[in-house]
């Protein structure tokens, strides 16, 4: 058991440093194999993992491995080491199926570019970074994780770096996501002088013992941690980076967005759960900030053209349906939608990536269409994630994901009315952009012709994400379907039960409500963006269509609050003393460039005679010393 905890992420990063090392000299098959042969293997060693816990269960909760003693100064201890629970297992299961899946179908996806052994190893570093991520029994090896895959989003964003907005993309994704790191690692530091630990579980322990419920020093470490998770999970305020990362390649956008780096910030809040529960406020502030992302996040998704970018402002609606329901206490229903998300959301970057790809890199949807004719799997596929996403009622995942958060938004003890309407609303924003999509894309007239048709290696694990798309949410019925909850009995070995207050109302009228926002969704979408094509003429050439668009103008607002003052700052405070010491230090490296430069003048008597003199100044020093 322990061998195969500490094998799940060093696998991926033993291919990624193959790759690193010697990928140039690999053929790209074998470079393909060598990348998601690496996280197949992590898979499989994360299902055998998986099945030896839950044979312990419940006697053994969890399982720890130390590798080795990372850092030793006085106090402050940190070993390289990981631990597996019921928390960390769903993300390790989730990380390396999705994982390996995108990087299959990466292998045709990248087979004509010139940096196919550099991208696989960017991403085994992504996966491995992220498996540490999640793994970690200490949170400075947490942070470590964090920061690794902070690196990867840089690496990958840009990828195409010749592009200059390419590389101003992963700029940007890097610099608003080291705001909310800076929160974190402050945080951090407060546990650790008030407790002088980094083990995850013994600094839990701890809190709950030291802490009261509301204390100061509680509720400021909760909300520094908190910030930290909104620049990774791409919560308001920090929501400004996800939508331009759509500048990698598409099997990017499905890692960082479906399984790994996204989803970070909530498992940082479930993993630290105890010290959370001790903040009300706090925790009153995830759910709140979860709804009104859910909310701002799903219009902007109507005013986007770019296919992509849809998807992307998609990503930060459902992730903000995990933030609500981290918010009122639901953290299995969290967790529960976590998964499902990954399955639907890969499988749509992935889908929407083979539109673009075989219509020569367009990514505007009003200049596709007819492409149920020509790509009918790919429509089927990508249908399937759509309606998950769009939770329709009884058949899909996402139903079965995205009830408990709608129903425990109002139901559970620190619930409201509010939350579930703005939950409600996002449901049929979510709908209504979603099938504008499907609507668009792959019905009316073929306005471009696919250049060709993918082959199997892209293929295969659409049908497969399809397919857990569908079915997977039957792991976890509703109360009012029976008492089958085998996902949340698993969760809920590691994190709290939610707790329900009586509200006079049935669950089943909640779930009739949303069943009726979905179907009216869809039928808005079809005759929108299908049947009457003019109904949505004005909407979208107007202006709110243009502030949705903008992203309700966070990027404007921005600039005009913090980058233009900063850059105005810069120009003014130019060639100051610390620009002369900058300079100075550039012109004497360069100066010390040159003299030892004189000495390799190709000259073999001057080589002779400077080693000469090197060897009696050096005997000289020995016998007069």
């Amino acid at each position: 058991m322990e061998t195969c905890i500490a094998l799940i992420p060093l696998i991926p990063l033993l291919g990624f440093l193959i790759l690193a090392v010697a990928g140039g000299k690999f053929d790209r098959k074998t470079a393909g194999y060598i990348g998601a042969g690496s996280v197949g293997i992590s898979l499989v060693l994360a299902l055998i993992a998986g099945a030896l816990f839950l044979r312990s269960l419940p006697g053994v909760s969890s399982y720890s491995v130390s590798l080795w003693e990372w850092i030793s100064a006085g106090e402050l201890r940190a070993d390289m080491s990981f631990s597996l629970d019921s928390l960390s297992l769903v993300f390790c299961i989730v990380i390396t199926f999705v994982g390996f899946l995108i990087h299959v179908y990466s292998i045709e996806f990248m087979s004509g570019d010139e940096g196919f052994s550099r991208f696989f190893a960017y991403m085994n570093l992504f996966v491995g970074s992220m498996l540490i991520l999640v793994l970690a029994d200490n949170i400075l090896l947490l942070y470590f994780g964090w920061e690794g895959v902070g690196l990867c989003s840089y690496l990958l964003i840009g990828f195409w770096y010749k592009e200059p907005e390419n590389g101003y993309a992963a700029r940007k994704a890097f610099i608003v996501t080291r705001i909310g790191d800076t929160a974190m690692i402050i945080g951090i530091f407060i546990l650790f002088v008030n407790f002088r630990t980094f083990h995850l579980d013994e600094l839990m322990l701890q809190v709950n013992d030291k802490w009261s419920v509301g204390s100061p020093l509680a509720v400021i470490t909760a909300a520094l941690l908190l910030f930290g998770a909104l620049g990774k999970s791409a919560q308001l305020p920090l929501q400004t980076w996800l939508p331009d990362a759509m500048a990698g390649p598409s099997p990017v956008s499905a890692l960082i967005h479906a399984a790994t780096m996204v989803t970070a910030g909530v498992y940082l809040i479930a993993r630290c759960h105890v010290l959370f529960n001790l903040a009300p406020v706090v925790m009153t502030a995830i759910a709140i900030i979860g709804a009104l992302t859910l909310l701002i996040a799903g219009f902007s998704a109507l005013g986007q053209h770019d296919l992509k970018r849809i998807l992307a402002y998609s990503t930060i609606s459902q992730i903000g349906y995990m933030f609500l329901a981290l918010g009122v206490g639901a953290w299995s229903a969290a967790i529960f939608h976590f998964m499902i998300h990954a399955f639907f959301k890969a499988l749509l970057f992935l889908a929407g990536g083979v539109v673009i790809l075989v219509l020569k890199e367009e990514h505007d949807i009003f200049r596709m269409g007819g492409m149920k004719k020509e790509m009918p799997l790919i429509f089927f596929t990508f249908l399937a994630g759509s309606a998950s996403l769009s939770a329709l009622p009884l058949v899909t995942a996402g139903f079965y994901s995205k009830d408990p958060i709608l129903w425990y938004s109002f139901s559970s003890v620190t619930g409201n009315f509010w939350l579930w309407i703005a939950a409600f609303t996002g449901a049929f924003l979510t709908t209504l952009y979603t099938f504008r999509l499907v609507f668009v894309v792959f019905f009316g007239e073929t306005k471009l012709k696919p250049s060709f048709q993918p082959g199997k290696l892209m293929t295969v694990p659409l049908a497969i994400l399809a397919f857990f798309s569908i079915v997977a949410g039957f792991i976890e019925l509703p109360e009012s379907f029976g008492r089958f909850h085998l996902f949340s009995s698993l969760a809920e070995n590691t994190l709290p039960a939610v707790t329900v207050r009586e509200t006079g109302y049935p669950e089943t009228l909640f779930q009739l409500l949303s069943a009726l926002i979905v179907f009216a969704g869809i039928y808005l979408a079809y005759l929108a963006y299908y049947k009457k094509p003019s109904m949505s003429e004005s909407f979208e050439h107007g202006r709110i269509h243009r502030f949705f668009e903008s992203g309700f103008g966070f990027d404007r607002l921005y600039d005009v609050l913090l980058v233009n003052p900063l850059v105005w700052l810069s120009a003014i405070n130019r060639n100051d003393i610390f620009d002369w010491l900058n300079i100075g230090l550039a012109r004497l490296t360069v100066l010390g460039n040159r003299l030892f430069s004189l000495t390799q003048n190709g000259k073999l008597r001057w080589y002779v005679m400077s080693f000469t003199i090197g060897i009696v100044l050096i005997l000289t020093y020995m016998i007069l010393r």
